[in-house]
């Protein structure tokens, strides 16, 4: 599991628009937010990142770039840009289990017609020095931060200097 303060892994995921996203690469000027989802078997991702679409501007107008990553197969990720309202998100996909795993996410086994194994859901805030300042993982789908909740959160954080918690 990172703590918060710690440097992240190294990510490099392939993206539905048939680009490569890179960690390492990205230049906000606040904050790069990843948050992993479960994927297109689950209506709760659906719901989430479709709030998210609609947000989208806020968090770009707070310096915040945005990518949504899951571990479903590249033609599965494609047919869920194509069928969810997500037209502006940057989709990664075919995340590993063992790269899920050094990002502390919760590793889940398929039930009815889940994925095999899929990741549950992760909300990272990174740095522009790649190092993690919040980070929400979930066990289960639901009981996710709000993005009102995590917009208001960085207003204050970034009105206040507030630092990263939790490193202790």
């Amino acid at each position: 599991m990172i703590k918060p303060r710690e440097k992240t892994p190294e990510l490099e995921i392939n993206l539905v628009n048939d680009t490569t996203w890179k960690l390492s690469e990205q230049k906000p000027e606040n904050f790069t937010m990843l948050l992993f989802y479960r994927g297109k078997h689950c209506p709760v991702c659906k719901k989430q990142l479709e709030e998210l679409q609609k947000k989208l501007d806020k968090f770009k107008d707070r310096g915040i770039n945005v990518i949504a990553i899951s571990t479903d197969t590249e033609n599965i990720a494609k047919e869920t840009f194509d069928e969810w309202d997500i037209d502006d998100i940057p989709l990664g996909y075919d995340f590993s289990i063992e790269a899920a795993r050094t990002w502390g996410l919760f590793i889940s086994e398929g039930i009815k017609k889940e994925p095999e194994h899929f990741t549950e859901p992760g909300l990272f805030l990174v740095t522009p020095e790649q190092t993690v300042y919040w980070e929400a993982i979930q066990s289960m789908p639901f009981g996710r931060p709000s993005f009102n909740d995590v917009l208001g959160g960085v207003d204050y954080i970034l009105k206040e200097g507030y630092p990263a918690r939790g490193e202790a």
